[in-house]
């Protein structure tokens, strides 16, 4: 499981296949050319390739770029359904820790919460 990930930054999961043999420069492409992001934004960035298992996270950190890497030994990673043709759904961190840990997105029951955002997309 990933320890620091952040409340404060949002995530944003690429929602095509992506080669994840691509490494920092390319993903960044992807970030400027298809997502019309800022890879240095402090945002974070998540590719997950056609057979669903493994999963790369971009995020600049303000010195460099770091990935994080996950390949599953068995099973896949489940895709939240994109909206509206989007390139990109923004997900809140503890929907990309479900789908790290391999739970079932669509089954989760969310209670009602006070929740205040001030991302706008």
């Amino acid at each position: 499981m990933i320890y620091g990930l952040s409340a404060q930054i949002r995530y944003y999961l690429y929602s095509y296949p992506t080669d994840l043999r691509k490494g920092f420069d390319a993903l960044s492409g992807l970030v400027r050319n298809e997502l019309f992001r800022d890879p240095l934004s402090g945002d974070a960035f998540i590719f997950i390739n056609r057979r669903r298992n493994l999963l790369k996270l971009l995020i600049w950190d303000q010195t460099g770029f770091v990935i994080y890497y996950k390949r599953l030994e068995s099973g896949t990673f489940e895709i939240p359904a994109r909206k509206n043709g989007n390139k990109s759904i923004v997900i809140p961190r503890e929907e990309l820790v479900m789908i790290l840990e391999g739970i079932s997105i669509e089954k989760v029951k969310r209670r009602k919460r006070y929740f205040y955002t001030n991302f706008v997309d």
